[in-house]
């Protein structure tokens, strides 16, 4: 037990350091000057008249944009209108036959049959290794099944490919919570906070271990 129990300390800091050290090059390439699909210099019309030429919007600027008005939304309602843009995005994969293998995952777990959605979401993984919400959704499926060290494992994996991941945060804080450590879950909380400020889940968490964490005086 006490072993366990050290393996899933470590583990936690191992994935809050990861996220920590995520958080600075999400930012670095939302500030990029071109991104695939921009107009290169040597492409411009130097016609004095002509007007400049306006980057391709990719989908992963068009994330960034989404990003940027949940943060700054001003209500719950408003932000969870931008959330569910931000998960039909999250929802697909470059592959149609991991997307319905992940449909079919869903069903799996919604029917409490956990180890057929863990056996597709395997398949999910190998298909498209760097499609975050496969990582994710195996997360909640071995948190389900009472796997917390596995889930761990999957939510750094998934937040290694999208560091704004705010569901697999909450995920991570719940798992830290239950184990006890009510500080580095405070961690994973905040910064979900950054992302999702308006998400009533995770301030409802900060609030409730913020005396706890913080002290009376915070």
């Amino acid at each position: 037990m006490l072993a366990g129990m050290m393996i899933a300390r470590i583990l936690s800091a191992i994935v809050l350091l990861a996220l920590a050290a995520s958080v600075a090059p999400a930012q670095a390439q939302d500030a990029a000057p071109q991104r695939p699909g921009a107009v290169a210099p040597a492409d411009k019309d130097d016609t004095p008249n002509a007007a400049p030429a306006a980057p391709a919007r990719t989908p992963a600027a068009t994330l960034d944009k989404l990003f940027e008005r949940l943060a700054a939304a001003k209500t719950p309602e408003e932000a969870k209108g931008i959330a569910n843009l931000i998960q039909r995005r999250w929802s697909r994969s470059n592959s149609p036959t991991a997307d319905l293998l992940m449909t079919r995952a869903q069903t799996a777990m919604k029917a409490k049959q956990l180890d057929l959605a863990i056996e597709l979401l395997d398949r999910v993984i190998s298909l498209e290794p760097d499609w975050a919400e496969g990582w994710n959704q195996r997360a909640n499926a071995l948190f389900i099944a009472g796997d917390p060290i596995r889930s761990m494992l999957d939510i750094g994996e998934a937040l290694k490919r999208e560091p704004r991941h705010y569901g697999a945060m909450l995920g991570l804080g719940t798992i830290l919570r239950q184990q006890g450590d009510d500080k580095r879950a405070m961690v994973a909380y905040r910064r979900a906070l950054e992302v999702y400020p308006q998400l009533e889940a995770i301030k409802s968490a900060v609030e409730s271990l913020k005396i706890d964490v913080d002290g009376r005086d915070a």
